[in-house]
């Protein structure tokens, strides 16, 4: 993956509600969702650190965390998350989970579990309301819930080739639930993988969400 930062922009813009360009950087802007990747402003290629205080203001006067996403850390700051965005490709070396391809009735499912894994089940109602009508408008989108059993335990959300929206409440259930994502995608997918997550993609780079305040 040459631009992790693009990558995830480009996925996540139909997922927000507002997109603001600003010298050399772009902001999305999503109330009423949890998601960090819908939320924060991208130091894209170009920019420069003498935007952020311009950014931080910005955040502020939308009632919004000032929060950014970068190639790899700021300079003497603690990122909130780092996540490992790559090529994934299928490798069939998991055990027999059911991977189910759901329609948009099973939303409330689907955020349910996103927002568990982040440990804020509480806004699973808000999260589900924030993507209704945004994958109303992209009829191409996939949601795939992954089980245990007759349990949802992983959820994820496949835009064209690409997966940075997704989630398990087991890491044994992840490599199931990415490798029937790369099936439907052809074979490879652009994801982005969080610290818990025990796989690895190729074409590594570090993407890091990091609070400005």
């Amino acid at each position: 993956m040459t631009d992790p930062l693009a990558s995830l922009l480009a996925y996540y813009e139909p997922l927000a509600a507002l997109r603001r360009d600003f010298r050399g950087t772009a902001t999305l802007h999503t109330p009423g969702s949890p998601l960090l990747a819908a939320n924060a402003s991208y130091l894209l290629s170009g920019s420069d650190g003498d935007v952020l205080p311009l950014l931080r203001a910005w955040h502020h006067a939308h009632d919004a965390p000032p929060l950014v996403a970068s190639a790899g850390p700021l300079a003497g700051r603690e990122p909130q998350e780092s996540w490992r965005c790559g090529r994934y490709r299928p490798s069939g070396l998991h055990g027999p989970l059911a991977v189910e391809q759901v329609s948009r009735l099973h939303l409330s499912t689907f955020a349910g579990i996103l927002a568990e894994a982040q440990g804020l089940p509480e806004w699973a109602g808000p999260l589900a309301r924030s993507l209704a009508p945004r994958l109303e408008a992209l009829p191409s989108s996939t949601l795939l819930l992954a089980y245990a059993g007759s349990e949802a335990v992983g959820a994820l959300l496949l835009l064209g080739a690409a997966a940075h929206l997704w989630a398990t409440l087991d890491p044994g259930v992840d490599r199931a639930l990415l490798d029937a994502a790369a099936e439907l995608a052809g074979g490879t997918l652009e994801v982005s993988l969080t610290d818990t997550s025990p796989l690895s993609v190729e074409d590594q780079a570090e993407v890091s969400f990091t609070l400005l305040d």
